[in-house]
């Protein structure tokens, strides 16, 4: 079979399993099509909420099938490709941060929704990148231990003086590998383009951005700015989306490192192989993991994440 006979396949089958494909932005094109819907983690997690389906396929990476899990307790929830993890959400452990939370016991505890449901169960409050600032503005405690991303938690810390944040060593390393000189040499090469960057993306980087926001705000900035060229300062994978959404518009990625591989280990023949043959990972949580971890989800729905 051809890629649209294979994509037609699973279009056939998702419907006849009752199976609903959610795909995150990074994912290829090929992937994206078939999804019933696409976007950032959280955003993924709430549609997939909302959904008639008893069956969801997360097209990303574990954490966020855990996150889709315990929003929907009640639904099969499978992982595209077992292999498919994140350095950042698996670099602290729940034990880790316990020992941290005794050493500062009048910190609150907020933790970017790229975290583990084991180490939900003891924070505080959750964030996105796009939430982070207003969720953290509005918590009546000054003094704030963000985790585990450094760098979206000292972005946080700049646009909130008045607040105390702490942070731990950890974030993405795909984003934490752009540097200024990186900045530099793309902003040479595209003098005319505006400079587009997520908060993941280090202090230096971010300050020579013309906007700093999540992946969905990036696309959105493109897409609706009058501009007509772009460096994009997140996963490749969205200069190339926005590219074959706007085609008057020039896109291009910061660095050619911005890849992030556990995203790209998906393929269309794993999406295959689960619908066809009744394969894949099934994501399974306790219900006292799914209750404690909801809580700080539940905090950050509460406060407008």
């Amino acid at each position: 079979m051809n890629i649209q006979e294979i994509q037609n396949e699973i279009i056939r089958l998702k419907r006849e399993k009752d199976f609903c494909i959610l795909a995150h932005s990074y994912q290829t094109n090929d992937i994206i099509e078939i999804a019933d819907f696409t976007g950032d983690s959280y955003a993924l997690s709430r549609k997939a909420k909302e959904t008639p389906q008893n069956n969801v396929l997360m097209c990303g990476v574990r954490f966020m099938a855990e996150t889709v899990k315990i929003l929907s307790p009640e639904k099969n929830v499978y992982l595209s490709n077992p292999t498919a993890g994140c350095p950042m959400a698996e670099q602290m452990t729940k034990e880790q941060i316990h020992t941290v939370k005794m050493k500062y016991p009048d910190y609150t505890i907020v933790a970017y929704i790229n975290t583990t449901a084991e180490l939900k169960t003891i924070c505080d409050v959750c964030v996105t990148s796009s939430s982070a600032v207003k969720i953290v503005s509005q918590l009546n405690n000054n003094k704030i231990l963000f985790i585990p991303d450094c760098n979206l938690g000292a972005f946080v810390q700049a646009q909130l003086p008045s607040k105390n944040v702490k942070l731990l060593k950890g974030g993405c390393p795909v984003h934490a590998s752009i540097k200024a000189k990186d900045v530099k040499i793309a902003m040479k090469a595209h003098p005319n383009a505006k400079l587009l960057v997520h908060p993941e993306c280090r202090s230096e980087v971010c300050q020579k951005a013309d906007y700093v926001g999540s992946t969905s705000g990036i696309l959105n900035y493109a897409m609706n700015s009058d501009e007509k060229e772009f460096i994009i300062g997140t996963e490749i994978s969205i200069a190339s989306t926005l590219q074959m959404q706007c085609p008057d518009k020039r896109f291009y990625p910061l660095s050619k490192q911005l890849i992030c591989e556990n995203m790209k280990a998906t393929t269309l023949m794993d999406i295959y192989h689960i619908l066809k043959h009744d394969e894949g990972t099934v994501i399974m949580l306790d219900e006292k993991t799914i209750a404690k971890a909801r809580m700080c989800i539940d905090r950050m729905i509460e406060l407008g994440g």
